[in-house]
Parts: structure tokens; sequence; C-alpha cells
């Protein structure tokens, strides 16, 4: 049986990339056995969508600009990791 150690690590990695059939089962077994993994699992989601909209809004937002000495500091560090 799986762990909540485990449990809670394939639910964050289970947000980024998609788990294998036997992960994704033995997470929701687990889930279903587990209340305070359940609940971990589903505060993860939210924090994954708000952060999504968040960063949607932000990027919408043409009001939002960065100082000239910025985006060339960034444009900076770019190029020298290429």
């Amino acid at each position: 049986m799986m762990g909540c150690k485990q449990a809670s690590q394939l639910a964050s990695q289970g947000l980024d990339t998609k788990l294998s059939i036997r992960d994704r089962f033995a997470l929701k077994f687990h889930l279903f056995l587990c209340k305070y993994c359940s609940r971990f699992s589903q505060q993860l989601r939210t924090l994954s969508v708000a952060f999504s909209k968040i960063g949607q809004s932000i990027e919408d937002d043409n009001n939002i600009t960065l100082p000239t000495e910025t985006k060339n500091r960034i444009a900076k560090s770019l190029d020298s990791e290429v």
C-alpha cells in the first residue's frame, strides 16, 4: 500500500505530467482511503488553477510594464544562459 509521502509526491507530480495507469490507480485508491491526502490533493489542484489564472491575468494586463533597465538585465541573463 502507498504511504502518504508517496501519495503527496504523486499528487504534485500529476499536476505537471501524466502519471502511469498504475500510479494513477494507486493514488486514487490512497486518496479514497486517506482524507488528509485527499484534502491535500484538492488544495494542490486549487492552487494550481489559481496560480494559472493569476499568471494569465498578469500576462494580459497591458498596464504592467518593466523599467528598461530591468528588461535589459533579464535579456542579458537569458543571453548568457544560451
